[in-house]
C-alpha cells in the first residue's frame, strides 16, 4: 500500500468517524473469509458497516473526532464495526459473537463515552431507532382510533336498533 492509498483510508475513516454515533471494536482471530462475509452482510442488513483497517492508521483517522479514547483499544487484529443508529452495530456485533468463538467484542464508544464489552452488551439490548420510531407513531395514533372506534359506537348501535324495529314490524 503506498502513501497515497493510505492518505486515502485515512480520510474515508476519518469520514466515517465523523459521520457515525456508534463504534464498536472487534477482535477477529482466525476468522475465515466466508465468516467475514456473513458479518459484513449482516452488518449492511441492519444499516452498519464492518472494516478491518491498520491499527496505525485508524489511530491516525481518530484524530480531531469524539472517538480519540478509542486509541487504546486498536491492538491486535481488530475490526471496527460503525453505524449511524446507535443500536444496529452493537446489536449485529453481538449477536455475532455468541455464534462465533473467533470473533469477540473488545469495547466500542458513543461519541466521547467509552463503552466496555458489558456496555456494548446492554447497548445492543436497547430497541433501534426504527423500534424506537414504531413505539411513538403507534402510541401517537392509539388516541386517534380509540376516538374514531367510540364516534362509531353509538352509530352502529342506532342502526342496529332500528334494524330490530324494521324486523319487528315486518314480521
Amino acid at each position: 500500500m503506498d502513501r497515497a492509498q493510505k492518505a486515502d483510508l485515512v480520510a474515508d475513516l476519518n469520514r466515517t468517524f465523523a459521520e457515525v454515533n456508534v463504534v464498536v471494536v472487534t477482535r477477529n482471530l482466525g476468522m475465515t473469509v466466508a465468516q467475514s462475509t456473513v458479518l459484513r452482510n449482516k452488518m449492511r442488513d441492519a444499516g452498519a458497516s464492518y472494516k478491518v483497517s491498520k491499527n496505525k492508521l485508524a489511530k491516525i483517522a481518530l484524530d480531531g473526532t469524539n472517538y480519540l479514547s478509542l486509541g487504546d483499544m486498536l491492538t491486535g487484529p481488530v475490526g471496527l464495526a460503525t453505524s449511524v443508529d446507535p443500536v444496529a452495530a452493537a446489536k449485529v456485533a453481538v449477536e455475532f459473537a455468541k455464534t462465533n468463538d473467533k470473533f469477540e467484542i473488545v469495547g466500542g464508544a458513543m461519541g466521547a463515552t467509552v463503552l466496555d464489552v458489558e456496555g456494548v452488551k446492554a447497548l445492543a439490548t436497547m430497541p433501534s431507532l426504527d423500534e424506537l420510531r414504531a413505539k411513538l407513531v403507534g402510541l401517537l395514533v392509539a388516541p386517534a382510533t380509540k376516538l374514531a372506534t367510540i364516534t362509531q359506537a353509538p352509530a352502529a348501535q342506532i342502526a342496529r336498533v332500528l334494524s330490530a324495529y324494521a324486523e319487528k314490524e315486518a314480521a
